[in-house]
């Protein structure tokens, strides 16, 4: 996702604005990193990653271009590891069988009585 001004949100993946060396990591106040790289041109070149990103590179570390500078932040994460799963306790599902099956008996008895009031009706009019 981008931001209207253009930045990307914090939810990227950022890639290396260029090939080189890591030559400096620093963090702002904010929890913002800066990541400086130097290509072998001696060209250098900062990027400010979003609050929160845990990097992959640190200082020293040779990248390539598009080479991504912390994790994907997509991937992984709260409730996605394999684990049992327990829809509901048994004495709700229970409870819930129970309401059904007594819903459907009233729905039944209402008809039943409904007929049995129409043919009552029925008889009326017929004397």
């Amino acid at each position: 996702q981008v931001y209207p001004t253009g930045e990307k949100s914090n939810i990227n993946a950022f890639g290396a604005s260029q090939a080189g060396q890591v030559t400096e990591i620093t963090t702002t106040e904010k929890g913002e990193s800066t990541v400086t790289i130097v290509n072998s041109n001696g060209v250098t070149t900062s990027q400010t990653l979003s609050t929160g990103l845990q990097l992959l590179v640190k200082q020293g570390d040779i990248v390539k271009a598009e080479q991504p500078l912390n994790m994907d932040p997509n991937v992984g994460g709260f409730g996605q590891e394999e684990s049992e799963i327990v829809l509901q306790s048994s004495a709700r599902v229970l409870g819930y069988l129970a309401f059904c099956f007594a819903l459907l008996l009233t729905q039944i008895l209402l008809v039943l009585k409904k007929k049995q009031y129409e043919k009552v009706q029925a008889a009326e009019l017929n004397f």
